[in-house]
């Protein structure tokens, strides 16, 4: 053991890790200086050809970053030999710049709320040390949930300070996942949408670290997958005008076609473990040749979509050519499973026969059947299929051979060869025969699948939060959206009909109608009025139980009453009239121990360059977008 204050030596396994993670540390910093120069070159230039040069220098940073922060967190999970499974595809987070809610929240609660905005710095500055942990989330449930957290927090701030005319004035930076170019907007939909970005990148991350060498790596493999794909098809629906390529449609397209691919991959990846002893069983072989060509179509349907414009003007390269060494690698594989079926197999039933016809894509100019039941023909088929999946591997491995990025993947390198060497070792077995037939053309396998995993949109009611501004009231009333006029301190003693006025509604409780001539007329109570104070208590969350328990408690003294009136459009006062009366009534969350219920979301500014599509999500079910209050 190494005296105190001596370095551990550096030929020992704590040794060799701290010094692997300094070098992974010192090539950050350098990639980071070099993107904070290309960043401001970048801003400062007006010409064309300079900003195209930066912005692939910024996109070459952007990847040596995603490459550098994934190689030190450990997302790449290594395997046995026996074990080894094909890598996936995770995507980079968005990183942001710190951002100062301060002195526009402070302004806002201050000329808006009639409050002291310096009383509410605990809540700034607890929003603040919240978004600054969700720069850094940890690769686990514990990180989704920050996440999840703040983009709750961000429904709720976009609920009570902005309207449609006027946004918080705060400007969110953002960088592009996968470009790397930095994007900035006032909206707070800019910083909800790459928020939500983050949850699904996160899910992607989280897949791609699994063990999927066991039934319970891929089961949660395929759920992050399925998260991610859902997370990306509901910032497309929902957002637009996008200022960066990565939240494009185009892109979260892509985005999603990957993950529901991955996700296949890994349904595939179970059905192989659950039918280890299936190699004689020619259903199941053909079943599984079915379930590899259906991985091979959705890898080949996201090859095209990355080769299309303007996706593969930023897409990185070796994602496209992953995606398409995987398309030809499970091409590959159905016919191998296809012909395990046709070879080692016993004659099947000639119920079966209708249902093992469609397995194959037979074109119109063949003849005979697809499935032929002489065992001779049988293995002339079999033979015609092992030949082209001969041929796919050794094209997965002439195309994984093209990229410089994936021939460090050891894991593919490792997964093609054993799959070509099996392939090779089964023609081998079958070409000991004489066969002295004319070759025959294996038709196409048709693909199928028994388990289609559907994306699954993020669960956000399942993370509850208090709503951090609580304090300035429920949101249906004390919101940007209202304005207001603080009435009172009315006082009114009871009279033969009582106080002059009915109750309903909670939190706050509302004068349903006033008692011509009555007391609480003649005070200047009117209908539509909330109470916010009781005899100098606030009650802005009181239950209309607990307001009425109060007010039946009034002895011959009277109650003093303070009450908020609502104003229309015509009736807004000037900014010198705001009445900064509303200090000190409302208690603190903790000694209200409720939690603010669901807001009303509030209209998307006039054509920002980013927004909330409305329509896309009218008269949708099961996707609730704003954080659900905790019961």
């Amino acid at each position: 053991m190494s005296p105190p204050g001596c370095d551990l030596p550096a030929d020992s396994p704590h040794g060799r890790l701290q010094s692997r993670r300094a070098r992974i540390h010192q090539q950050i910093d350098r990639e980071l200086r070099i993107r904070t120069g290309a960043e401001n070159l970048y801003r400062a230039t007006s010409n064309a050809r300079v900003r195209e040069t930066v912005a692939l220098e910024l996109s070459d940073v952007n990847s040596s970053l995603q490459l550098l922060k994934e190689e030190l967190s450990g997302l790449v999970a290594s395997g046995s030999s026996e074990g080894i499974t094909a890598p996936m595809i995770p995507l980079g987070l968005k990183e942001t710049k710190p951002l100062d809610w301060a002195p526009p929240l402070k302004e806002l609660i201050c000329r808006h709320f009639g409050e002291d905005g310096a009383s509410y710095e605990a809540e700034i500055r607890e929003l603040e040390d919240l978004r600054q942990a969700t720069r850094t989330p940890s690769r686990s449930k514990a990180g989704l949930e920050l996440l999840t957290a703040y983009y709750n927090q961000l429904c709720f701030l976009e609920a009570r300070f902005v309207t449609p005319a006027r946004s918080l004035g705060l400007l969110f930076h953002w960088y592009d996942s996968l470009t790397g170019l930095p994007a900035q907007q006032r909206a707070l939909a800019f910083e909800k949408g790459s928020v939500l970005f983050n949850i699904g990148a996160l899910h992607t991350q989280i897949g791609a670290r699994q063990n999927r060498s066991c039934p319970e790596g891929i089961g949660r493999a395929v759920e992050a997958f399925q998260r991610a794909a859902g997370a990306f098809s509901l910032l497309r629906e929902n957002f637009s005008h996008a200022p960066s390529p990565d939240m494009s449609p185009a892109s979260l397209s892509m985005l999603e076609q990957l993950m529901s691919a991955q996700a296949q991959e890994c349904v595939f990846e179970g059905l192989l473990l659950q039918a280890p002893g299936a190699t004689h069983d020619c259903l199941a072989q053909l079943r599984l040749a079915q379930e590899a060509a259906q991985v091979a179509a959705e890898y080949r349907l996201v090859h095209r979509t990355m080769a299309q414009p303007p996706v593969r003007d930023y897409v990185p390269f070796p994602w496209t050519t992953l995606v398409h060494v995987k398309a030809e690698h499970f091409h590959a594989l159905a016919h191998y499973h296809a012909a395990l079926g046709l070879c080692d197999s016993a004659p099947v039933a000639e119920s079966e026969l209708p249902v093992l016809q469609q397995v194959f894509l037979v074109s119109a100019e063949a003849r005979g059947p697809a499935l032929p039941q002489e065992h001779e023909e049988r293995s002339k088929l079999g033979k015609a299929h092992l030949r082209r999946a001969l041929l796919g591997q050794e094209a997965a491995l002439q195309l994984h051979a093209v990229c410089r990025a994936l021939r460090q993947e050891d894991l593919l390198q490792a997964v093609l060869a054993r799959a070509l060497r099996r392939s090779l070792a089964k023609y081998s077995e079958l070409d000991l025969e004489d066969d002295f037939h004319e070759a025959t053309e294996a038709p196409d396998v048709q693909p199928k699948t028994q388990q289609r995993p559907e994306s699954r949109t993020p669960s956000f009611s399942q993370v509850k939060v208090a709503d951090i501004f609580h304090r300035l009231g429920p949101l249906s009333v004390f919101s940007a959206k209202n304005h207001w006029r603080l009435v009172g301190p009315v006082h009114l003693s009871r009279g033969e009909e009582g106080f002059g006025f009915t109750l309903r509604g909670d939190e706050p409780v509302l004068i349903a109608a006033v008692v011509p001539g009555g007391r609480a007329a003649k005070a200047g109570l009117k209908e539509g009025d909330y109470i916010v104070s009781v005899n100098g208590q606030p009650c802005r969350w009181w239950k209309h139980a607990e307001v009425v328990a109060q007010l039946k408690g009034v002895g011959d003294e009277g109650v003093s009453l303070q009450v908020v009136t609502l104003l229309p459009a015509a009736e807004l006062p000037a900014l010198g009239d705001r009445r900064p009366a509303l200090g000190g009534l409302l208690r603190s969350q903790k000694e209200c121990g409720q939690e603010t219920p669901v807001p009303s979301r509030a209209s998307p500014r006039p054509r920002p360059l980013l927004v909330w599509n409305r329509k896309a999500n009218r008269g949708r079910t099961g996707r609730r977008l704003s954080p659900a209050p905790q019961p």
